[in-house]
């Protein structure tokens, strides 16, 4: 599987480790409720289909990605680098 990096171009998949779901980047704020915190951290959706990933690619460049691929097919969507901005 090759995954386009937005700044090394397609690389091969051995160069990333995968993190998690994206969704790891809606942390709570500090002040949030002890059921937003256990929802954060204890209820994620485990999807067959379209989901978003955080990658980094550790054997090259170093950036952090947003993934987008189908779990059961692995095509990868569309990739774009993560901001440290909350995603609307």
């Amino acid at each position: 599987m090759l995954i386009p990096c937005p700044l090394c171009g397609p690389r091969d998949l051995r160069e990333f480790s995968p993190r998690g779901a994206a969704v790891t980047l809606e942390r709570p704020d500090a002040e949030a409720l002890p059921e937003e915190w256990h929802a954060y951290l204890h209820l994620r959706d485990n999807p067959a289909g379209a989901t978003r990933e955080l990658w980094w690619h550790g054997a090259g460049c170093g950036a952090w990605l947003i993934v987008e691929r189908n779990t059961v097919t692995h095509e990868v969507i569309g990739v774009s680098l993560v901001t440290g901005e909350p995603e609307q």
